[in-house]
Formats: C-alpha cells, structure tokens, sequence
C-alpha cells in the first residue's frame, strides 16, 4: 500500500448537510433532465417509467453501502481509497483511472449538451447535420470549461454556495414544466402498451437503464462522499445526504418522464411509435413541447435553464472531480505533484490537470446518449467495489466506530453488486467493448511500469486481482452470447441471460471476498487514512 503523503495545506472542512445536498441534487439535475425523459422513452415506450424505478432502486442499493463506507473514510475522493483497502495496489489502481476518466468527462459532456440546446436558437456551434462541436463552439467550449475550473479556485463554501443557488432553480424549472406540460398537453392514450411490441419494449425499459440517460442522471449521491474531506460533520452529513438525495433527484425524474410520455401529442407516434418518434425543435425536447401547447414563456425559461443546469452540474463534478484527483495521488495511483493545495485549499494542480483532460473530449466523440452510456456504465464498474469494500471491513475490523450501520448487510452488499454488474451488462457489447479495451490498456501500461521498474509481483498486488478478469469476462461474454438488442449474437435470451449474470455475479462477489488482503493489512491501510476508531487524531 501506497503510504499517505501528509499535505501542507490541507482541504477545509467547510461544507455543511444542506450544501452536501443540494451538491448531489445539483450535480444530477444536469442534461440528464434536458434530454434523459427523451431518450428512455425512445428506448422503452411507456416502460420508461419503470426505467426510472429499476434505475433508482439499484443506485439506492449502491448508495447505502456507502452510506456506511463514507463516513469511515473522511477524506476527498473517499471511493478511491475504499478500492485501495481491501484489494491491493493494482486494483485500486485500477478503480482509481476508472473513477478519474468517469469524472473528467462530465463538465466536457455538460458543456457540449449546453451547446448543443444554445444550437436550437443560434446555430453556429454545431456542425451542420450533426452533433459535433464546430470550430467556433469548439472554442467556446473551452472557454465555458476555463470558467467552469476558475470559480473552482474558490475555497469550497463559495463553489457549494454558487451551486446552492443554482439547484434551487434547477429543483423549481423542472417541476413547474412537469405541473404545465400536465395540465395543458396530457395525452392519457400514450401510456398504453401497444400489441406485438411488449416483450421488446420491457427489454427496453431495462436497457433504457444504462443507455437512456437513467443511471447518468441519478449518479449524483456520489459528491456527498466525494466532498467527505470538507464537511464539517461527515458522520451526520454524508448518510443523510447519500440516502435523501438519490430518493429526491428520483422523484423529479419519474415525474418528469411521466409528464413527457403524456405530453408527447399522438400524431407524432403515429409513424413507428416510441422508437422513431421525431417532433419540431426534438433537440430541445421540452422546451419544443412547451413551445407546441402555446406555453411560449415556459420554452424561453427552458433554453435559459438549458445554460443554467448542465453549467451547474459541470461546476459541481469539476470540484469533486478534481478531490478525486487528489485522492489517486495519495493513493499512490497518480504523481504526488497532483496533489498540491494551495494556502486557501485548492487543490490547483488537479484542477489544471482536467482542464487538459477535459479540453482533448471536445474533439469528434459519439453523440451524448452514448457517451453518457459510455461514463454511466464505467462509473457504475467502479461503485461495485463498495459492496465487496463494506464486507470486507466488516469482517476485518468489525469493531470499528460507524455512525451509519447498514442493517442486513450481509444481504444488501451481494444484492448491490448484482445490481451493479445487471446495469454494466444493459449497456450492451459495444460500451463494454469500449470500457473493457480501455482498462486492458491501462492494465499493460501498468504491467510494463512494473516490469520497468522491476517491482515484485506481490508489491504489486496480482494475487489479489483474480476475481476482477473473470468478473471482466463473464460480463463481457454474456453481453455477446446474449440478444441482439445488446448487439450480441441471439444465442440467450435477454432475460435469461440476467439470470446468468446474476447468479456468475454472487459467485465473483464471494470470490472477491475471499481473495481481500489480510486483515492486518486492511487494519493498517484504515490506520493510514486517519480512520475513525483506529488512531484518528
């Protein structure tokens, strides 16, 4: 284990339980809303409600177990070091380029999705006929990005105020569009299941999960332990916030998807339903819905929150993007110079850092449905550690101090890590392609640096790591042996192919366990970190 480099200037602790709050909120009220309900809907028809509900009960089972783990680690970037304790160097090394590329690439995707909307209005910051920056909107998304990691020098009370005051606007606009679009535009028809097309539309309402936009939008819970470093009372904080906020950013968005599936007039399902559903002005759906039943005003505050929710959303995964950072060079995951903090506890370095990182996702990349499902599914890999991490810990210091105790842990842990890897699998081959051909790259990379370095195989941690490449294989192999809705070849059917993952998921998770460091060495690694109830100052 990497030791911990004791900073100079460490971050404050500044952040209090309604800033944690409205941090998580915040950060899931982005361009999930302006375009999630849209996409879902063309996925899974009037299924995408229920996308919304399987959606928010897994990421709750996922946000519970950490709950628990938050507060035992409170530090910035808390998930990296949970990947770190129980599993060896190489696979919280692993975890921790995982969650850095999963949060670098959201203020890059918030910022294409403003421009994108601002395209609807002025057309000059996309190229003609498609969803790629031009060279002009290339520039301001640079620009947007710059400010974005300016106001991120600010010491954090300010960043949690500034976003404060933009997600109680991103809490209102929403709801008011659900109230309006109910009254003026509700089309009871369109909930109906058409006749023919169930079986392929209740495939949808779980592939809409991990690919319409769902799992993107309602990640947010994370920043409560993202921020665990600076909130002034962790122990209170992070739990309430993780827990009340994943159940409040679910409510706005069953509620908005309910109120576009009404809202939708039914001449425009008329010409092959739900999956090619096209209106005027689609790019900026509700603002176009709006505009459809006469609510002009409503559509003018649509394109200005357009700028106001994925400029918020951007603002807060920037700050806690740039604490994950910091974590990975603590961890050891990353050069110690990207853990410099100024006097005011910035931490700079990591902020320039995905300033560059984040300039070169402006370049021609897919559209932002699948670069969402991309990120959403990477980031969902990376939270599956969690359940492992809480049985872990729980067995090797189970006397430790923890201000939130998971009831039936035991049999929530497994179920979040089905959870997990059903959600990964929904993405289909093509994602995982994406996913599992990057982390084989880093996975050489490492391999060379060790060999280059000549480090010894147990320093770095291999015998630790043998659950993760059948974990690896079986969600990829099940995904191309499955339906031809998640580009595989047909030979199993969807749902049994779920029933597959399930059941080879409960075998890997008790594996996992099995193949955790010593309890010794966990013990130590929490010691390290300055843990609650194990030598914390």
């Amino acid at each position: 284990m990497a030791k911990l480099k004791n900073l100079k200037n460490r971050l404050r602790r500044e952040g209090t339980l309604q800033g944690l709050i409205l941090a998580c909120v915040g950060a899931s009220i982005g361009s999930g809303w302006l375009f999630g309900p849209l996409y879902t809907a063309q996925i899974a028809g009037p299924y995408a409600v229920g996308s919304w509900i399987i959606g928010a009960v897994a990421i709750l089972l996922l946000a519970l177990v950490f709950a628990e783990l938050g507060p035992l680690i409170p530090k910035a970037g808390a998930v990296i070091h949970l990947a770190h304790v129980g599993n060896g160097p190489i696979v919280g090394n692993m975890w921790s380029w995982i969650l850095f590329l999963s949060y670098a690439t959201i203020a890059p995707i918030e910022v294409t999705a403003l421009l994108t909307y601002a395209n609807n209005y002025l057309p000059i910051f996309l190229q003609p006929h498609t969803a790629l920056l031009s060279t002009r909107g290339f520039l301001i998304a640079l620009a947007f990005l710059g400010l974005f990691i300016a106001v991120n020098f600010l010491v954090v009370r300010w960043v949690l105020r500034i976003n404060n005051g933009a997600t109680w606007w991103k809490i209102v606009v929403p709801l008011l569009t659900v109230g309006i679009l109910v009254v003026l535009a509700w089309h009871p028809g369109n909930f109906q299941i058409q006749q023919g097309n169930a079986g392929s539309d209740l495939q949808g309402m779980f592939v809409a999960v991990a690919t319409g936009g769902v799992i993107f939008s309602l990640l947010g819970f994370r920043h409560a332990i993202d921020l665990a470093g600076e909130s002034k009372n962790p122990s209170r904080d992070i739990p309430l916030a993780t827990i009340g906020s994943v159940l409040i950013v679910a409510l706005i968005y069953l509620a908005l998807q309910v109120a576009f599936i009404g809202a939708v007039h039914p001449s425009d399902l008329a010409h092959g339903g739900w999956p090619n559903l096209q209106f005027k002005g689609i790019n900026g759906p509700f603002a176009a819905l709006a505009a459809a039943v006469g609510a002009t005003w409503l559509s003018v505050l649509l394109y200005i929150d357009a700028f106001v929710s994925p400029a918020g959303t951007a603002l807060i995964y920037t700050a806690t993007a740039s604490r994950v950072t910091l974590a990975t060079a603590e961890s050891g995951a990353a050069p110690q110079w990207v853990s410099k903090v100024n006097r005011f506890g910035v931490p700079w370095t990591s902020l320039l850092l995905l300033y560059a990182v984040g300039a070169i996702f402006f370049l021609p990349f897919p559209s932002w449905q699948k670069m969402v499902g991309y990120i959403a599914s990477m980031t969902v890999l990376s939270y599956v550690i969690g359940p492992v991490a809480i049985l872990q810990l729980r067995k090797a210091m189970p006397d430790l101090e923890r201000p939130f105790r998971l009831p039936l842990a035991p049999v929530i842990a497994p179920l979040a890590f089905v959870a997990g890897s059903w959600i990964v699998f929904w993405s289909g081959l093509h994602t995982l392609n994406f996913i599992f051909g990057t982390l084989f790259a880093l996975l050489i990379v490492y391999a060379l640096w060790g060999w280059l370095s000549k480090t010894k195989l147990r320093e770095m941690g291999w015998e630790y790591m043998w659950w993760i490449i059948p974990y690896f294989l079986m969600l990829w192999g099940a995904a191309w042996i499955g339906p031809k809705s998640l580009q595989g070849i047909g030979l199993v059917g969807f749902f049994a192919d779920m029933g597959l993952v399930a059941l080879l998921s409960l075998v890997i998770f008790y594996w996992a366990l099995r193949s955790a460091v010593s309890d010794r060495t966990i013990q130590l690694y929490m010691r390290n970190l300055g843990s609650r109830g194990v030598g914390a100052p």
